[in-house]
């Protein structure tokens, strides 16, 4: 068919051209997508600098002065140093072992592979062993046809190629099962050095857990009653809505990186737990303070993955004083949740998270007695039943 070019055809194609270039403008190139994320990085790193400010603000108060909690801080704040590599080790593990599983599986197909293979050629060898030397010549005699000649000239070839070709075959795969016996054979030294370094750091987690403990018992024989024991590391709820108003806009500047996410208001009822535990102590239940709790204290053993509720971005990730190790996620509109407790922190501030997604391991740490969760969620800096929001 000839191709005859039609003006408006034309006008319709150079007009696309010209929206195309316009659009190709109108997106960022290398340079500039470079220089946004410099600045993006340098505006999170301003806001860490913030919050750590805050945090040392919150530490240099008279509670925080105070030899037990400060003790009880240095103490905690290296168990979950230790606690955050032995999962990193734990993760190394996993993944290795993965991969050497992975390998035997293919090392356990190829092998199969090749017993076909050796078969086939067995076939193939008996074959021409049968035919005995000069075959070609014989078979060349015993034919009156020119066709049938041509014919079995032909077949004799294919024969031959086909011979070569498995040979060819097996040569390349016995090599690539001597790669593998190699790639298994470092996989699996490499996985005995990182479990000998994962039993190291667990003792060394062992360690420091029980140091942990032997403090806080110290503490409990120095400060005898139950009320100077609350006076020097019990909850300073004050501090944390104070240190929550400071929070509250510190990611205003720093554009949303995903859109499209249902707003937190619209989830009532339909979140998922940060974890699965008894709840110790409830919404407006009377703490060991003897005060009005404004969160949940779920049980949890030590070491149990907490759970971000919902999307969100981390607002703050540190150690406050009855409180321990704690993460808050800002969901927008005025919504955090606050995780508390925790043995180590999975997250820094201004990390992303998604609902489900593990953001700490839990703990005993704030002084508490008994490894679990304390979780709040506020409303515009309110507190508010957790329970309403939960599945």
């Amino acid at each position: 068919m000839r191709f005859v070019p039609h003006i408006a055809t034309a006008a319709c194609f150079v007009a696309a051209l010209a929206g195309a270039s316009v659009a190709r403008a109108q997106e960022p190139d290398a340079t500039q997508r470079s220089a946004q994320e410099q600045d993006a990085r340098k505006k999170l790193d301003a806001v860490r600098g913030q919050i750590k400010a805050l945090t040392e603000q919150q530490q240099a108060t008279a509670g925080e002065r105070g030899e037990a909690a400060r003790a009880l801080r240095e103490k905690e704040l290296a168990l979950a140093a230790v606690a955050k590599d032995v999962r990193a080790f734990d993760e190394k593990l996993a993944a290795q072992q993965a991969r050497l599983d992975q390998l035997n599986r293919r090392r356990s197909e190829l092998e199969g592979v090749l017993k076909s293979q050796r078969e086939a050629l067995a076939a193939l060898l008996r074959s021409a062993y049968a035919l005995g030397h000069d075959e070609e010549l014989k078979l060349l005699l015993q034919q009156d046809d020119v066709a049938t000649i041509a014919r079995v000239l032909a077949y004799h070839r294919y024969f031959q190629r086909a011979q070569v070709g498995q040979i060819d075959k097996l040569i390349g795969d016995l090599k690539q099962l001597a790669d593998l016996q190699e790639s298994i054979k470092a996989a699996t030294a490499e996985l005995a050095a990182t479990r000998d370094a994962q039993a190291v750091e667990a003792a060394k987690l062992e360690t420091e857990r029980a140091g942990r403990a032997a403090l806080v018992d110290t503490i409990d024989a120095k400060l005898k009653d139950q009320g100077t024991r609350i006076a020097a590391l019990g909850k300073d709820e004050a501090a944390l809505s104070q240190l929550l108003e400071r929070l509250r806009d510190v990611f205003a500047d720093i554009p949303k990186q995903i859109s499209g996410e249902e707003p937190f208001a619209a989830t009532r009822g339909r979140l998922a737990w940060p974890l699965q535990g008894r709840v110790v102590t409830a919404f407006g239940a009377a703490d060991e303070s003897g005060r009005r709790s404004s969160g949940l204290l779920l049980a949890a053993k030590t070491g149990s993955a907490v759970h971000a509720i919902s999307h969100g971005r981390v607002a703050f990730a540190d150690w406050l004083r009855g409180y321990g190790l704690m993460i808050i996620v800002d969901h927008g509109d005025g919504y955090l949740s606050l995780y508390g407790c925790n043995e180590t922190l999975l997250k820094d501030v201004g990390d992303w998270v998604n609902a489900g997604e593990t953001i700490a391991t839990s703990g005993a740490s704030g002084g508490q007695k008994a490894p679990g969760l304390y979780f709040e969620l506020r409303v515009k800096g309110q507190p508010t039943d957790p329970r309403g929001w939960l599945r």
